[in-house]
């Protein structure tokens, strides 16, 4: 439901989340079925993933083909005008790869809470929903948040026609817009519901209270923060720093700013992510490796 430019770093960066708030269960599945038959141990046996995989088929897809067809020029950010300027290969390639991104998401960062890299995990969520927003707020050429308030060429190449205010309401008064609250209740609130669902799932399994330090609405709201907040703020920084500065010195400072307040051993992200109760270690941390009698 999301225009295509940034439909798959969408979906790549749900797969993410949705991989981190059951990162618990992830290891605990995979402790529960270590030393059974392959079957058992495949991919197509995991819950987890099938449900994600089951998500992006039945609600990001669909909306999105929707979309597409209820307006093409807006799916597009005004890059095809009509059903006419779109290539019906690339309805096929947006179907199929949706898919794709969400369960490499996915898998990308089980694989790294498997080996014990949660925050590395959550950096995939933090990366991927970075890139959302920095296409939805600055584009390619810093119309970006024009394109996508706006439901046709001609209102773009009009901004702001009267005023940004009446540009703003014209757009939340459109049968595009409409269709995006709509649909929007229904994916982003799955969404939402699943991911909460999931962390308070994985604070019910043992070792969730050694991990988490705060109580579970702070803890959900930390994530939220974390997850959609932190990478949203970064690409206003982003597209502010780009438009003064232009693109070689803004990236280039922001990525300084980026790596300072992310990666650094005593960053306050890092010191949030520990309040969540997402688990650091290995899964096979304290697993027994000898068979029981």
């Amino acid at each position: 439901m999301i225009q295509i430019q940034a439909a798959l770093f969408w979906a790549y960066a749900t797969g993410a989340t949705f991989a981190v708030s059951a990162a618990r269960q992830l290891q605990w599945w995979q402790r529960s079925v270590y030393q059974e038959g392959v079957r058992t141990r495949s991919r197509a046996a995991n819950p987890y993933l099938m449900l994600t995989v089951l998500f992006a088929a039945v609600l990001l897809v669909p909306t999105g083909l929707f979309m597409l067809w209820q307006n093409p020029s807006w799916a597009t950010m005004q890059v095809a005008g009509g059903h006419g300027g779109i290539w019906a290969g690339f309805v096929l390639f947006y179907a199929g790869g949706t898919v794709v991104a969400i369960v490499l998401g996915f898998l990308v960062a089980q694989t790294l809470v498997l080996v014990g890299a949660g925050y590395w995990a959550y950096l995939q969520s933090v990366g991927g929903h970075f890139l959302l927003f920095g296409v939805l707020i600055h584009g390619w050429d810093g119309t970006g948040y024009r394109r996508l308030l706006t439901t046709n060429r001609t209102a773009l190449q009009d901004w702001p026609k009267d005023s940004v205010v009446n540009d703003l309401l014209h757009f939340l008064t459109s049968g595009t817009f409409l269709a995006l609250l709509v649909l929007g209740a229904a994916v982003i609130g799955t969404m939402l519901i699943t991911e909460i669902g999931w962390l308070m799932e994985g604070w019910e399994l043992p070792g969730a209270d050694e991990d988490r330090k705060v109580p579970r609405v702070l803890a959900v709201a930390v994530a939220a923060a974390g997850v959609y907040g932190l990478p949203f703020v970064g690409a206003v920084a982003a597209s502010a720093l780009v438009r003064l500065l232009g693109w070689p010195l803004g990236l280039v400072l922001f990525a300084a700013l980026a790596g300072a307040v992310l990666l650094a051993r005593r960053s306050p992200v890092r010191l949030l992510y520990g309040l969540v109760g997402v688990p650091r270690r290995h899964w096979k941390a304290d697993l027994d490796l000898e068979p029981t009698s």
